[in-house]
Protein backbone atom coordinates (compact mmCIF):
# COMPACT_ATOMS: atom_id res chain seq x y z
CA UNK A 1 0.00 0.00 0.00
CA UNK A 2 1.30 3.45 -0.90
CA UNK A 3 0.22 6.72 0.73
CA UNK A 4 1.11 10.26 -0.28
CA UNK A 5 1.21 13.16 2.17
CA UNK A 6 1.67 16.77 1.17
CA UNK A 7 3.06 17.32 4.67
CA UNK A 8 4.37 14.64 7.03
CA UNK A 9 6.30 14.70 10.27
CA UNK A 10 9.50 12.82 9.45
CA UNK A 11 12.68 12.78 11.57
CA UNK A 12 11.49 15.54 13.87
CA UNK A 13 10.38 18.06 11.25
CA UNK A 14 7.77 18.67 8.57
CA UNK A 15 8.71 17.18 5.18
CA UNK A 16 6.96 17.96 1.88
CA UNK A 17 5.45 15.56 -0.65
CA UNK A 18 6.18 12.35 1.23
CA UNK A 19 5.52 8.96 -0.35
CA UNK A 20 4.94 6.34 2.37
CA UNK A 21 4.98 2.65 1.48
CA UNK A 22 3.50 0.02 3.78
CA UNK A 23 3.57 -3.78 3.75
CA UNK A 24 2.74 -6.27 6.49
CA UNK A 25 1.72 -3.48 8.85
CA UNK A 26 5.19 -1.83 8.64
CA UNK A 27 6.68 1.10 6.82
CA UNK A 28 8.91 -0.18 4.04
CA UNK A 29 9.94 3.12 2.46
CA UNK A 30 9.51 6.81 3.31
CA UNK A 31 10.49 9.24 0.54
CA UNK A 32 10.19 13.05 0.90
CA UNK A 33 10.04 15.31 -2.17
CA UNK A 34 8.52 12.49 -4.19
CA UNK A 35 6.02 12.67 -7.07
CA UNK A 36 2.41 12.06 -6.05
CA UNK A 37 1.43 8.40 -5.99
CA UNK A 38 -0.99 6.18 -4.10
CA UNK A 39 -3.72 7.14 -1.62
CA UNK A 40 -3.53 10.81 -0.70
CA UNK A 41 -3.65 11.71 3.01
CA UNK A 42 -4.58 15.37 3.30
CA UNK A 43 -3.38 17.80 5.94
CA UNK A 44 -0.41 17.09 8.20
CA UNK A 45 0.41 13.39 8.65
CA UNK A 46 2.01 12.50 11.99
CA UNK A 47 2.90 9.21 13.68
CA UNK A 48 0.20 7.48 15.71
CA UNK A 49 -0.42 9.26 19.01
CA UNK A 50 0.15 7.47 22.32
CA UNK A 51 -2.03 7.72 25.41
CA UNK A 52 0.45 6.49 28.01
CA UNK A 53 -1.87 6.73 31.00
CA UNK A 54 -5.56 5.82 30.93
CA UNK A 55 -8.22 4.75 33.40
CA UNK A 56 -10.95 3.82 30.93
CA UNK A 57 -13.80 3.67 33.45
CA UNK A 58 -13.22 7.27 34.57
CA UNK A 59 -14.87 8.35 31.30
CA UNK A 60 -18.19 7.87 33.09
CA UNK A 61 -17.35 10.88 35.29
CA UNK A 62 -16.82 13.42 32.51
CA UNK A 63 -18.81 16.58 33.21
CA UNK A 64 -20.36 15.12 36.38
CA UNK A 65 -17.92 16.17 39.09
CA UNK A 66 -18.20 19.96 39.01
CA UNK A 67 -21.34 20.56 41.07
CA UNK A 68 -19.44 22.00 44.01
CA UNK A 69 -15.89 23.08 44.76
CA UNK A 70 -14.72 19.66 45.91
CA UNK A 71 -11.19 18.28 45.74
CA UNK A 72 -9.27 15.29 44.44
CA UNK A 73 -10.54 13.34 47.42
CA UNK A 74 -14.25 14.14 46.86
CA UNK A 75 -13.77 13.34 43.17
CA UNK A 76 -12.30 10.00 44.24
CA UNK A 77 -15.49 9.06 46.09
CA UNK A 78 -17.49 9.62 42.90
CA UNK A 79 -14.97 7.51 41.00
CA UNK A 80 -15.43 4.71 43.53
CA UNK A 81 -19.19 4.77 42.92
CA UNK A 82 -18.58 4.13 39.21
CA UNK A 83 -16.06 1.38 39.97
CA UNK A 84 -18.60 -0.42 42.16
CA UNK A 85 -21.05 -0.91 39.29
CA UNK A 86 -18.91 -2.48 36.58
CA UNK A 87 -18.56 -6.16 35.67
CA UNK A 88 -16.57 -7.74 32.81
CA UNK A 89 -19.37 -7.33 30.27
CA UNK A 90 -20.21 -3.73 31.09
CA UNK A 91 -16.54 -2.85 31.37
CA UNK A 92 -15.92 -4.26 27.90
CA UNK A 93 -18.72 -2.13 26.46
CA UNK A 94 -17.49 1.01 28.18
CA UNK A 95 -13.81 0.46 27.34
CA UNK A 96 -14.62 -0.41 23.72
CA UNK A 97 -16.42 2.92 23.37
CA UNK A 98 -13.68 4.86 25.17
CA UNK A 99 -10.94 3.29 23.06
CA UNK A 100 -13.04 4.09 20.00
CA UNK A 101 -13.06 7.72 21.12
CA UNK A 102 -9.28 7.51 21.45
CA UNK A 103 -8.99 6.16 17.92
CA UNK A 104 -11.04 9.09 16.62
CA UNK A 105 -8.55 11.38 18.40
CA UNK A 106 -5.60 9.80 16.57
CA UNK A 107 -4.49 7.54 19.41
CA UNK A 108 -3.19 4.21 18.13
CA UNK A 109 -1.76 2.87 21.40
CA UNK A 110 -2.96 3.12 25.02
CA UNK A 111 -1.41 2.30 28.35
CA UNK A 112 -4.26 1.14 30.59
CA UNK A 113 -3.39 1.54 34.29
CA UNK A 114 -5.70 -1.25 35.39
CA UNK A 115 -6.70 -1.85 39.00
CA UNK A 116 -10.38 -2.78 38.77
CA UNK A 117 -9.69 -6.48 39.21
CA UNK A 118 -12.33 -8.32 41.27
CA UNK A 119 -16.01 -8.37 42.20
CA UNK A 120 -17.52 -5.67 44.39
CA UNK A 121 -16.60 -7.42 47.64
CA UNK A 122 -13.11 -8.36 46.49
CA UNK A 123 -13.89 -11.95 45.53
CA UNK A 124 -12.09 -12.97 42.32
CA UNK A 125 -14.13 -13.77 39.23
CA UNK A 126 -14.09 -17.37 37.97
CA UNK A 127 -11.44 -16.07 35.58
CA UNK A 128 -9.41 -13.87 37.96
CA UNK A 129 -8.29 -11.74 34.99
CA UNK A 130 -11.74 -11.29 33.46
CA UNK A 131 -11.63 -7.52 33.80
CA UNK A 132 -8.17 -7.25 32.25
CA UNK A 133 -9.14 -9.54 29.40
CA UNK A 134 -12.19 -7.33 28.79
CA UNK A 135 -9.85 -4.35 28.30
CA UNK A 136 -7.61 -6.27 25.90
CA UNK A 137 -10.67 -7.35 23.88
CA UNK A 138 -12.03 -3.79 23.89
CA UNK A 139 -8.81 -2.39 22.44
CA UNK A 140 -8.91 -5.02 19.69
CA UNK A 141 -12.46 -4.01 18.78
CA UNK A 142 -11.42 -0.36 18.62
CA UNK A 143 -8.42 -1.21 16.42
CA UNK A 144 -5.71 0.13 18.73
CA UNK A 145 -2.83 -1.47 20.62
CA UNK A 146 -2.82 -1.72 24.41
CA UNK A 147 -0.26 -2.19 27.13
CA UNK A 148 -2.18 -3.56 30.09
CA UNK A 149 -0.45 -2.21 33.19
CA UNK A 150 -1.86 -4.59 35.78
CA UNK A 151 -1.71 -2.72 39.05
CA UNK A 152 -0.66 -3.85 42.51
CA UNK A 153 -2.98 -2.25 45.08
CA UNK A 154 -2.84 -3.60 48.64
CA UNK A 155 -3.51 -0.81 51.17
CA UNK A 156 -5.48 2.42 51.39
CA UNK A 157 -2.86 4.65 53.00
CA UNK A 158 0.87 5.10 53.39
CA UNK A 159 0.69 3.76 56.94
CA UNK A 160 -0.86 0.50 55.74
CA UNK A 161 -4.58 0.79 56.50
CA UNK A 162 -6.51 -2.08 54.88
CA UNK A 163 -8.69 -1.67 51.83
CA UNK A 164 -12.34 -1.07 52.53
CA UNK A 165 -15.55 -0.67 50.59
CA UNK A 166 -15.13 -0.66 46.82
CA UNK A 167 -11.34 -0.55 47.25
CA UNK A 168 -11.52 -4.29 47.90
CA UNK A 169 -12.14 -4.69 44.15
CA UNK A 170 -8.68 -3.31 43.53
CA UNK A 171 -6.66 -5.49 45.86
CA UNK A 172 -5.05 -8.90 45.71
CA UNK A 173 -4.27 -10.65 48.99
CA UNK A 174 -0.58 -9.83 48.83
CA UNK A 175 2.30 -9.57 46.35
CA UNK A 176 2.43 -13.32 45.79
CA UNK A 177 -1.30 -13.47 44.99
CA UNK A 178 -0.92 -10.58 42.52
CA UNK A 179 2.01 -12.35 40.85
CA UNK A 180 0.05 -15.61 40.61
CA UNK A 181 -2.92 -13.85 39.05
CA UNK A 182 -0.96 -11.78 36.55
CA UNK A 183 1.11 -14.80 35.52
CA UNK A 184 -2.09 -16.25 34.05
CA UNK A 185 -2.70 -13.24 31.79
CA UNK A 186 -2.16 -13.99 28.13
CA UNK A 187 -1.10 -11.27 25.69
CA UNK A 188 -2.35 -10.91 22.13
CA UNK A 189 -0.86 -9.55 18.92
CA UNK A 190 -2.15 -6.09 19.75
CA UNK A 191 -1.38 -6.28 23.47
CA UNK A 192 1.61 -6.16 25.78
CA UNK A 193 1.56 -6.87 29.50
CA UNK A 194 3.17 -4.54 31.99
CA UNK A 195 2.93 -3.82 35.70
CA UNK A 196 2.06 -0.88 37.89
CA UNK A 197 2.48 0.19 41.48
CA UNK A 198 -0.63 2.18 42.19
CA UNK A 199 1.20 4.56 44.54
CA UNK A 200 3.19 4.58 47.77
CA UNK A 201 -0.22 4.82 49.45
CA UNK A 202 -1.33 1.52 48.02
CA UNK A 203 1.81 -0.66 48.15
CA UNK A 204 3.69 -1.12 51.44
CA UNK A 205 7.39 -0.34 51.22
CA UNK A 206 8.34 -3.93 52.04
CA UNK A 207 6.80 -5.06 48.74
CA UNK A 208 8.36 -2.44 46.48
CA UNK A 209 11.62 -4.26 45.82
CA UNK A 210 9.58 -7.22 44.55
CA UNK A 211 8.69 -5.15 41.48
CA UNK A 212 12.15 -3.77 40.80
CA UNK A 213 13.39 -4.54 37.30
CA UNK A 214 9.96 -5.19 35.79
CA UNK A 215 9.36 -3.38 32.54
CA UNK A 216 7.30 -1.58 31.58
CA UNK A 217 6.50 -0.49 35.14
CA UNK A 218 4.36 2.56 35.93
CA UNK A 219 3.57 4.28 39.24
CA UNK A 220 1.46 7.25 40.33
CA UNK A 221 3.98 9.60 41.95
CA UNK A 222 3.50 12.74 44.04
CA UNK A 223 0.18 13.60 42.44
CA UNK A 224 -0.99 15.17 45.70
CA UNK A 225 0.89 17.14 48.35
CA UNK A 226 -0.86 14.99 50.96
CA UNK A 227 0.87 11.90 49.55
CA UNK A 228 4.26 13.57 50.05
CA UNK A 229 3.39 14.64 53.59
CA UNK A 230 2.19 11.17 54.57
CA UNK A 231 5.26 9.52 53.05
CA UNK A 232 7.60 11.81 54.97
CA UNK A 233 5.66 11.15 58.19
CA UNK A 234 5.84 7.37 57.81
CA UNK A 235 9.13 6.82 55.97
CA UNK A 236 11.05 10.05 56.55
CA UNK A 237 11.52 10.67 52.82
CA UNK A 238 9.69 11.69 49.65
CA UNK A 239 7.87 9.11 47.52
CA UNK A 240 10.60 9.41 44.88
CA UNK A 241 13.29 8.73 47.48
CA UNK A 242 11.34 5.71 48.74
CA UNK A 243 11.09 4.27 45.23
CA UNK A 244 14.78 4.90 44.68
CA UNK A 245 15.70 3.10 47.89
CA UNK A 246 13.85 0.01 46.69
CA UNK A 247 15.27 -0.07 43.15
CA UNK A 248 12.12 1.05 41.36
CA UNK A 249 13.60 3.97 39.42
CA UNK A 250 15.18 3.24 36.05
CA UNK A 251 14.70 3.36 32.26
CA UNK A 252 11.87 0.80 32.32
CA UNK A 253 9.84 2.81 34.86
CA UNK A 254 7.43 5.67 34.20
CA UNK A 255 6.25 7.96 37.00
CA UNK A 256 2.79 9.36 36.34
CA UNK A 257 2.00 12.99 37.25
CA UNK A 258 5.17 13.74 39.27
CA UNK A 259 3.56 17.07 40.10
CA UNK A 260 4.97 17.92 43.51
CA UNK A 261 8.69 17.14 43.36
CA UNK A 262 11.73 18.42 45.21
CA UNK A 263 14.89 19.37 43.36
CA UNK A 264 16.38 16.14 44.65
CA UNK A 265 13.44 14.16 43.26
CA UNK A 266 13.95 15.67 39.81
CA UNK A 267 17.65 14.86 39.92
CA UNK A 268 16.93 11.26 40.98
CA UNK A 269 14.40 10.73 38.19
CA UNK A 270 16.67 12.22 35.56
CA UNK A 271 19.81 10.48 36.76
CA UNK A 272 18.12 7.09 36.72
CA UNK A 273 16.54 7.52 33.27
CA UNK A 274 13.03 7.19 34.72
CA UNK A 275 10.29 8.52 32.45
CA UNK A 276 7.45 10.81 33.49
CA UNK A 277 3.94 10.80 32.04
CA UNK A 278 2.26 14.18 32.34
CA UNK A 279 -1.54 14.43 32.20
CA UNK A 280 -2.23 18.18 32.00
CA UNK A 281 -5.99 18.05 31.39
CA UNK A 282 -6.60 15.80 34.38
CA UNK A 283 -4.16 17.66 36.60
CA UNK A 284 -6.01 20.84 35.61
CA UNK A 285 -9.46 19.30 36.07
CA UNK A 286 -8.66 18.00 39.56
CA UNK A 287 -6.73 21.14 40.59
CA UNK A 288 -3.70 18.99 41.33
CA UNK A 289 -1.14 21.60 40.31
CA UNK A 290 1.38 22.17 37.53
CA UNK A 291 4.25 19.71 37.28
CA UNK A 292 7.84 20.75 36.55
CA UNK A 293 7.85 19.54 32.94
CA UNK A 294 10.74 21.67 31.69
CA UNK A 295 12.91 20.93 34.72
CA UNK A 296 12.27 17.21 34.25
CA UNK A 297 13.15 17.32 30.57
CA UNK A 298 16.30 19.33 31.31
CA UNK A 299 17.29 16.68 33.87
CA UNK A 300 17.12 14.01 31.15
CA UNK A 301 13.66 12.61 31.90
CA UNK A 302 11.79 11.24 28.84
CA UNK A 303 8.28 12.72 28.78
CA UNK A 304 5.07 11.05 27.66
CA UNK A 305 1.42 12.11 27.85
CA UNK A 306 -1.83 10.60 29.12
CA UNK A 307 -5.54 11.36 29.28
CA UNK A 308 -5.80 9.74 32.75
CA UNK A 309 -9.34 10.51 33.99
CA UNK A 310 -10.68 11.19 30.44
CA UNK A 311 -11.74 14.75 31.31
CA UNK A 312 -11.04 15.10 27.61
CA UNK A 313 -9.42 12.71 25.15
CA UNK A 314 -7.22 14.93 23.03
CA UNK A 315 -3.45 14.41 22.80
CA UNK A 316 -3.01 17.80 21.08
CA UNK A 317 -4.56 19.43 24.14
CA UNK A 318 -2.30 17.39 26.43
CA UNK A 319 0.78 18.31 24.39
CA UNK A 320 0.21 22.05 24.29
CA UNK A 321 -0.92 21.91 27.93
CA UNK A 322 2.64 20.99 28.87
CA UNK A 323 3.85 24.27 27.34
CA UNK A 324 0.93 26.47 28.32
CA UNK A 325 0.86 25.34 31.95
CA UNK A 326 4.58 26.14 32.18
CA UNK A 327 3.78 29.61 30.87
CA UNK A 328 1.21 30.13 33.61
CA UNK A 329 3.61 28.97 36.29
CA UNK A 330 6.58 30.98 35.05
CA UNK A 331 4.96 33.92 33.25
CA UNK A 332 7.30 33.19 30.34
CA UNK A 333 6.79 31.64 26.90
CA UNK A 334 8.77 29.18 24.80
CA UNK A 335 9.53 26.30 27.17
CA UNK A 336 9.06 23.51 24.60
CA UNK A 337 9.42 23.38 20.84
CA UNK A 338 6.63 21.83 18.73
CA UNK A 339 9.03 18.95 18.01
CA UNK A 340 9.47 18.24 21.72
CA UNK A 341 5.72 18.29 22.30
CA UNK A 342 4.98 15.99 19.37
CA UNK A 343 7.73 13.64 20.52
CA UNK A 344 6.01 13.36 23.90
CA UNK A 345 2.67 12.73 22.18
CA UNK A 346 4.11 9.86 20.10
CA UNK A 347 6.47 8.33 22.69
CA UNK A 348 5.87 4.57 22.68
CA UNK A 349 8.90 3.54 24.74
CA UNK A 350 7.17 3.86 28.10
CA UNK A 351 4.65 1.22 26.95
CA UNK A 352 7.17 -1.24 25.51
CA UNK A 353 6.40 -0.66 21.82
CA UNK A 354 9.89 0.35 20.76
CA UNK A 355 9.11 -0.27 17.09
CA UNK A 356 6.51 2.49 16.84
CA UNK A 357 6.25 6.26 17.05
CA UNK A 358 8.20 7.33 13.95
CA UNK A 359 7.42 7.40 10.25
CA UNK A 360 10.49 5.44 9.23
CA UNK A 361 11.16 2.11 7.50
CA UNK A 362 10.80 -0.90 9.79
CA UNK A 363 8.47 0.77 12.26
CA UNK A 364 4.79 -0.03 12.72
CA UNK A 365 2.64 1.70 10.15
CA UNK A 366 0.71 4.13 12.36
CA UNK A 367 -0.40 7.35 10.65
CA UNK A 368 -2.69 10.19 11.67
CA UNK A 369 -3.86 12.77 9.12
CA UNK A 370 -4.76 16.10 10.73
CA UNK A 371 -6.79 18.66 8.80
CA UNK A 372 -5.14 21.98 8.00
CA UNK A 373 -8.40 23.37 6.63
CA UNK A 374 -10.73 23.41 9.64
CA UNK A 375 -11.78 26.62 11.37
CA UNK A 376 -9.10 25.86 13.97
CA UNK A 377 -6.21 25.11 11.62
CA UNK A 378 -6.91 27.17 8.48
CA UNK A 379 -3.92 29.36 7.72
CA UNK A 380 -1.71 27.65 10.32
CA UNK A 381 1.75 26.52 9.29
CA UNK A 382 1.94 22.70 9.42
CA UNK A 383 4.58 22.76 12.17
CA UNK A 384 2.26 24.88 14.29
CA UNK A 385 -0.62 22.41 14.19
CA UNK A 386 0.31 21.09 17.64
CA UNK A 387 -0.77 24.50 18.98
CA UNK A 388 -3.95 24.79 16.92
CA UNK A 389 -5.39 21.35 16.14
CA UNK A 390 -7.75 19.35 18.32
CA UNK A 391 -8.97 15.78 18.25
CA UNK A 392 -11.85 17.00 16.07
CA UNK A 393 -9.35 17.75 13.29
CA UNK A 394 -8.26 14.12 12.91
CA UNK A 395 -9.41 12.91 9.49
CA UNK A 396 -7.80 9.51 8.96
CA UNK A 397 -6.08 7.07 11.31
CA UNK A 398 -4.08 4.02 10.28
CA UNK A 399 -2.88 1.60 12.97
CA UNK A 400 -0.52 -1.25 12.11
CA UNK A 401 -1.36 -0.60 8.47
CA UNK A 402 -5.14 -0.85 8.99
CA UNK A 403 -7.49 2.07 8.36
CA UNK A 404 -9.47 2.52 11.58
CA UNK A 405 -10.73 6.09 11.08
CA UNK A 406 -11.86 7.32 7.68
CA UNK A 407 -13.15 10.84 7.15
CA UNK A 408 -13.46 11.37 10.88
CA UNK A 409 -15.57 8.24 11.42
CA UNK A 410 -14.54 4.98 13.01
CA UNK A 411 -14.59 2.19 10.45
CA UNK A 412 -15.80 -0.42 12.95
CA UNK A 413 -18.70 1.10 14.88
CA UNK A 414 -20.57 4.27 15.80
CA UNK A 415 -18.49 5.52 18.73
CA UNK A 416 -20.96 8.16 19.95
CA UNK A 417 -23.78 5.59 20.01
CA UNK A 418 -21.53 3.12 21.83
CA UNK A 419 -20.68 5.76 24.44
CA UNK A 420 -24.33 6.68 24.95
CA UNK A 421 -25.23 3.03 25.45
CA UNK A 422 -22.34 2.28 27.79
CA UNK A 423 -22.97 5.39 29.90
CA UNK A 424 -26.76 5.15 30.07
Amino acid sequence: MTYFAEYAWVDGAVARDVRIEVAGGRFTAVTPNAPAAGTRLSGLVVPGLVNAHSHAFHRALRGRTHGDRGSFWTWRELMYSVAARLDPDSYFELARAVYGEMALAGITCVGEFHYLHHTADGTPYADPNAMGQALIAAAHEAGIRITLLDTLYLTSSVDGKPLEGVQRRFGDRDLDAWEDRTAALRPADHALLGAAIHSVRAVPARHLSGLAGRTPLHVHLSEQRAENEQCRAVHGCTPTELLQQHGILGPGTTAVHATHLSDGDIKALGGSGTGVCLCPTTERDLADGIGPGRALADAGVPLSLGSDSQAVIDLFEEARGVELDERLASERRGHFTPAELLTAATAHGSLGWDDAGRITPGHRADLVAVSLESVRTAGVEPSGAVYAATAADVIHVIADGRLIVDGGRHTGFDVAAALRKALS
